[in-house]
């Protein structure tokens, strides 16, 4: 049987947090349970605010349970991370590009890509993130590196399929090879302004706004640099 323990809730507050093995009807699904705990709570507390103790009652999961797969908290912090930006990479992987010519094919993608990092977590998570960064300086680099590597291999299967069947497609700048090269140009210039400017703080609502004349203006100097290696 469970054992319980408690810890402080607000001032003057104490709940119970359930400790040892959790009941049998509660036993499936127990790092999914543990990582939907920590992101709302590391959304309302930050991680310098975020207590393993009241992740662990909220996932209905004893602390030995969670240290067993997460050594320290800012381990399961990226682990969270990485689930969100997996959710947003899995939805982006069914997206297909639409449009009869190139400019809006590729304007599909870029725009469906914001549209969903914007109105996610992944944003509010990665801010915790660099917030935290002077006392885990590795912290925030970590996650965004390997946020942009996930993303980096759907926005380069999105553009080898925006370009083909399409002129551009015989352009050197999105053979196979150079493929990678490129997909990493495309999110400088197309999708990490905005991305970059919500992760320093800027609000959600006015730059999603901005997503449809940015996306224009940046795909169409994009194709313009790649077409213009062939000229």
């Amino acid at each position: 049987m469970a054992r319980m323990a408690t810890t402080r809730k607000g001032p003057g507050r104490r709940r119970a947090v359930r400790t040892g093995r959790p009941p049998r009807e509660l036993a499936g699904e127990v790092e999914t349970r543990i990582l939907d705990a920590a992101r709302r709570i590391f959304l309302e507390r930050g991680l310098a605010g975020a207590s393993m103790d009241e992740i662990a009652w909220r996932a209905c999961a004893g602390k030995p349970t969670i240290y067993a797969r997460f050594p320290n908290k800012e381990a399961l912090f990226t682990a969270v991370v990485m689930q969100s930006v997996a959710a947003n990479v899995a939805r982006f992987e069914d997206h297909r590009p639409t449009g009869a010519i190139i400019e809006d094919r590729l304007e599909s993608v870029a725009v469906t890509f914001l549209q969903w990092v914007l109105a996610s977590d992944a944003v509010h998570l990665m801010r915790v993130a660099i917030a935290e960064a002077a006392r885990f300086p590795d912290l925030a680099s970590s996650v965004y590196g390997m946020a942009r590597e996930r993303g980096a291999k759907a926005v380069a299967r999105l553009l080898a399929e925006a370009a083909r069947s399409n002129d551009l497609g015989t352009v050197p700048a999105l053979a196979p090879e150079r493929l990678a090269t490129t997909t990493r140009f495309f999110q400088d210039l197309v999708l990490f302004p905005l991305l970059l400017r919500a992760l320093f703080g800027e609000k959600l609502k006015p730059l999603r706004a901005e997503i449809g004349p940015h996306v224009t203006r940046s795909v169409a100097f994009f194709l313009a640099a790649c077409r213009h290696e062939v000229e």
